[in-house]
């Protein structure tokens, strides 16, 4: 008769469940950094767009004012509402980034129209995927100021033109002008899509 051998499976698993653990780790971290990707991303975004809509309003208020100060002349509006004479907003877009924790890197305005690039100032950080920890993220922002009015010269004669902004009508009496219309009245700043 022959002694029976026992063979134990003891201890077998344990090799499987440490591997497991490490690739269940490794892929926690690795989602961990496409996190802090995200969010610098995001924050990124956030600074182009406030910086493209500080500079789009800076100009819009610029215009408002024009318009208000040639109120009496209707001559000058249609100007007025296509740009003509809009100041240059970089310099808020510049602020509003900074704000932000971001780099302004490029604005360029256009007719009625700011286009912005930006850079943030904060790196991803460590992470298990090589590189990041010195990566910014970077973002571009368009806003649009769209005049909302209308008018008629022609049918105005002697008096001021009737101004039609979106609902709301403006029989402008040159007599009194304490009730105008506001610079989002006259204008409508956002981003583009």
């Amino acid at each position: 008769m022959r002694p029976s051998r026992r063979f134990s499976d003891a201890g077998q698993a344990f090799p499987i469940y440490i591997t497991v653990v490490a690739g269940l780790l490794f892929l926690a971290f690795a989602y961990f950094a496409v996190g802090q990707a995200a969010v610098n991303r995001n924050g990124a975004q956030t600074a182009a767009d406030a910086a493209a809509l500080a500079a789009a309003q800076k100009t819009r208020d610029q215009l408002a004012g024009d318009w208000v100060d040639d109120v009496l002349d209707p001559t000058k509006w249609q100007d007025i509402f296509d740009g003509i004479g809009a100041v240059d907003g970089c310099d808020r877009a510049g602020q509003l980034a900074t704000q932000n924790d971001a780099t302004l890197d490029s604005c360029n305005p256009g007719n009625l129209r700011y286009d912005v690039e930006v850079t943030t100032n904060k790196t991803v950080g460590d992470s298990i995927v090589p590189g990041t920890e010195n990566a910014k993220s970077d973002a571009s922002a368009t806003a649009v100021i769209e005049p909302l009015c209308t008018f008629d010269l022609a049918g105005a004669g002697t008096r001021l033109p009737e101004l039609t902004c979106k609902d709301k009508n403006w029989d402008l009496n040159p007599d009194d002008l304490t009730d105008l219309p506001e610079p989002q009245d006259l204008f409508d700043v956002h981003l583009a899509d």
